[in-house]
């Protein structure tokens, strides 16, 4: 683990009116259990509003004994969370432009001394209040892309990204993706084996990348345990343009050909060649989105012709 000599760095998951549940309790598991492995980090929860030390949450869940932002002293690299708030707070004018405004603004100034601010769904809307989104690319949960890029139009929306990175700011999907999110910090700070070692504590044995889409097909298939499984389907999503055959995935997984077949299907209920299929599938139709021909295409997908491309998206 990297930096552990280091003071601690401390982490604020700021807790809005009607927070999601999901979007604050995932990340503040993850940097719970990194703590409890040894990370230096603390754990503060915060409001918005500074009257506030008791907050309903949209499953109507009641969180307290928070902190006052203006109470907090940070440093350079320590990080601030923002969780996906209940819409309606999202159209309402008083929230966005006089109630959360000391917030925005204190939020603004610890990004400007060098904090680390990440959003998580819509929390996204908070920064984007604030400014701190103008000509920046960010993302938020697929269900309010559009309304972001409406009511932001100088914020740069990505669609179908789990979270986006410029600089010292994020922001995420929602939800599962702001796990995601955590490890890549915690792999950031401390290091991917020490990322990996808490993504396997709290049973998310495929950790998501800033490039990944929100709704993919790299992401099915996954919900099980068996690691050797799990690092050929890494190995077959990281090399489609090498036309991997069994025997090679197999050698760099320590299983025989045979077996490596056997197992695959057992443990996904698909063979490794309709997997692959599907993997070009979806590769294909995000390059051809992108404006690449149809032959840089097949040869991206490791096929031999622009005619099997064809074929192949015929199928789906």
């Amino acid at each position: 683990m990297q930096q552990a000599n280091k003071a601690a760095v401390q982490i604020v998951f700021i807790i809005p009116p009607k927070v999601h549940l999901l979007d604050i309790t995932g990340p503040a598991h993850v940097f719970y259990e990194a703590l409890s492995y040894g990370a230096p980090v603390t754990l503060h929860f915060s409001n918005i509003h500074a009257a506030e030390n008791a907050i309903e949450s949209s499953s109507q869940l009641w969180l307290s004994r928070l902190t006052d932002f203006n109470a907090l002293h940070l440093n350079k690299d320590d990080i601030i969370f923002v969780p996906g708030l209940e819409s309606s707070l999202l159209l309402d004018e008083h929230f966005l432009t006089v109630s959360s405004k000391p917030f925005q603004l204190w939020m603004e100034q610890q990004h400007r001394n060098g904090i680390t601010v990440c959003s998580v769904c819509t929390g996204a809307f908070l920064l984007a209040q604030a400014g701190m989104l103008d000509h920046k690319a960010c993302t938020t949960h697929w269900k309010y892309i559009d309304r972001l890029a409406q009511h932001y139009p100088q914020a740069q929306v990505q669609q179908n990204r789990l979270f986006v990175q410029t600089g010292a700011l994020y922001t995420s999907a929602g939800v599962a993706a702001g796990i995601d999110l955590s490890l890549y910090l915690l792999e950031q700070l401390f290091g991917s084996r020490f990322a990996t070692q808490i993504a396997k504590e709290v049973v998310v044995y495929v950790r998501r990348t800033e490039s990944d889409p929100q709704l993919s097909v790299f992401m099915q298939y996954r919900n099980h345990m068996e690691e050797r499984i799990h690092k050929a389907q890494d190995i077959l999503s990281q090399s489609l343009e090498k036309r991997l055959n069994i025997e090679q995935l197999a050698t760099q997984v320590h299983m025989s050909g045979r077996n490596l077949t056997r197992l695959f299907r057992k443990t996904t209920n698909i063979s490794i060649s309709q997997y692959v299929d599907q993997l070009r599938i979806e590769r294909a139709r995000q390059l051809l989105k992108e404006g690449h021909t149809m032959q840089s295409t097949a040869g991206l997908c490791g096929l031999k012709s622009t005619n099997q491309l064809r074929q192949l998206l015929k199928k789906k």
